[in-house]
């Protein structure tokens, strides 16, 4: 396990990282070896390790549709085994049973503070700290429901297995853990962001966008709520992060004559940058994805590339540049930083900045709540501030053209064929973030959330299919957690 999470992993037997007697020798020491939490300023400290720090685009990218098989290429478990739809055995990085332990781990330190805020009194200074811990508290839980348990259907949610929602520090080796039901562990979310939220102060952050502030919580509400279908709240959340107006100013130009003149390693630093302003939440976690990506045999293909960059609504062309050959293609967007194990050793860890949350997603979460609401007109002028970032005359003269590119009601009619608006809308949207969240595992949270089916094939032409129903699409719960009563998965 990472050293930097070590400390927090006292008592979580839920973190199955650590064996039952790892567990016991750490309950007695203090959860935070580098200070006793006797002011908020250490408690602030502690919260940098409330985000869980692992990556779950290794196999939310290559569960998706926006994966193939070239045939050839790097292909580790964590890679193949999210392609043929089956369980991934890999325990480490970038595997669903390192995202599972990371993000408890995350609770156990968010409840630590929660737990020294209260015994410190409470009090006003103590606020902002507290509401983040609250709001991290809520997104670790959310992600590990959208991840191990089946989504939020509110007829359903009531009788559905959800996950264990965690809210006191553990003091005995051994706990006994319920998974409760999706509809339990999205109520308590829902309570934990809100009244996160009420008491964040984004004044107490050095480094804001690696915490929650108020743009990123309310970022988070607005997926919350997506995925509740609660859309007026949605819509609420989305026009809290940067106003009600236009979002273009805070996009990513990706059209622009600036950012095509970058070169390749300067485009996947700047993607992540924190002072890039699309981004919103940004998270550094241990991961061989940003070196990897580009080469595993199961990723982004020719096929891939054709299908996701071929005709769209605006008639124009996508102002991405792809790089690699046929067995590499790839958009870059992580910027490797490998720490060392030693001044002079050769072996380290490499990270990866991910965005949790950017500008980018919060437009589409609110073009789809308003699309959802009957504001259709509101709707396509959130995807015409996207499309002016993104679409070009051609490869030769990739300028937004207005009167060419412009969305229209008869656009989208004729090119999704329906006489539906809402259909048409939701439509695009979620063709318009497949292309953008390319390579960032964000496309398998809109196949959960509209029920999509997604199909592999192979290079052997074997045909892979993943339907609605099917239990593959719910990551497996670790084995070890059956210690801690938690119920596995039906497979």
């Amino acid at each position: 396990m990472n050293k930097r999470l070590l400390y927090l992993a006292e008592g979580t037997v839920i973190c199955v990282a650590l064996s039952i007697s790892g567990c016991g020798k750490y309950l007695d020491i203090a959860p935070d070896m580098r200070t006793d939490l006797d002011s908020p300023e250490k408690v602030g400290e502690l919260l940098a390790t409330a985000y869980p720090q692992a990556n779950y685009i290794p196999f939310t990218e290559i569960l998706s549709d926006n994966a193939g098989d070239k045939g050839t290429g790097n292909a580790p478990v964590v890679n193949s085994a999210p392609y043929h739809f089956q369980d991934v055995s890999d325990i480490h990085q970038d595997s669903p049973t390192y995202y599972w332990n990371a993000s408890y781990t995350a609770i156990a330190a968010a409840n630590h503070a929660l737990q020294a805020i209260e015994r410190n009194g409470n009090t006003e200074a103590y606020q902002p700290y507290k509401g983040e811990a609250l709001v991290a508290r809520a997104y670790a839980h959310f992600m590990l429901a959208v991840l191990f348990a089946q989504p939020y259907e509110e007829h359903a949610a009531a009788n559905l297995p959800g996950i264990p929602y965690v809210t006191e520090v553990e003091d005995v080796v051994i706990k006994r853990y319920e998974r409760r039901t999706v509809a339990y562990v999205y109520d308590q979310i829902e309570k934990d962001l809100l009244e996160g939220l009420s008491l964040l102060d984004d004044g107490v952050y050095i480094s804001p966008k690696f915490h929650f502030t108020t743009a990123a919580a309310h970022a988070f509400a607005s997926r919350y709520y997506l995925f509740k279908r609660a859309y007026a709240k949605a819509l609420e959340h989305a026009n809290a992060v940067f106003g009600e107006g236009s979002f273009a100013s805070n996009l990513r130009p990706v059209n622009s004559e600036a950012y095509r003149s970058l070169q390749y390693l300067e485009l996947a630093a700047h993607y992540t940058r924190a002072d890039n302003p699309a981004n919103i939440l940004l998270v550094e976690v241990p991961t061989l994805w940003g070196r990897s990506y580009p080469n595993y045999r199961y990723g982004f293909t020719v096929a891939t590339w054709n299908e996701v960059f071929g005709a769209n609504v605006t008639g124009g062309v996508w102002g991405y540049g792809v790089y690699g050959s046929d067995m590499t293609l790839n958009i870059p967007k992580f910027r490797e930083h490998f720490v060392r194990q030693s001044l002079h050793a050769e072996t380290g860890i490499p990270y990866n900045m991910v965005p949790l949350f950017t500008a980018e997603e919060v437009l589409f979460n609110r073009a789809e709540a308003k699309a959802m609401m009957g504001d259709f007109v509101g709707a396509l002028a959130d995807l015409n501030d996207y499309a002016a970032t993104r679409m070009g005359y051609d490869y030769q003269n990739p300028v937004y053209m207005p009167d060419l590119h412009k969305i229209t009601r008869d656009k989208l009619l004729g090119f999704y064929r329906t006489f539906s608006m809402e259909e048409a809308l939701v439509k695009c949207i979620l063709d318009f973030k497949r292309v953008n969240f390319l390579h960032e595992g964000q496309r398998w949270f809109d196949i959960v959330r509209h029920n999509l089916g997604v199909v592999h094939r192979t290079a052997d032409n074997r045909i892979l299919t993943l339907g609605p129903n099917d239990p593959m699409r719910i990551a497996q719960i670790p084995q070890e957690a059956q210690s801690a009563g938690v119920e596995l998965n039906p497979r």
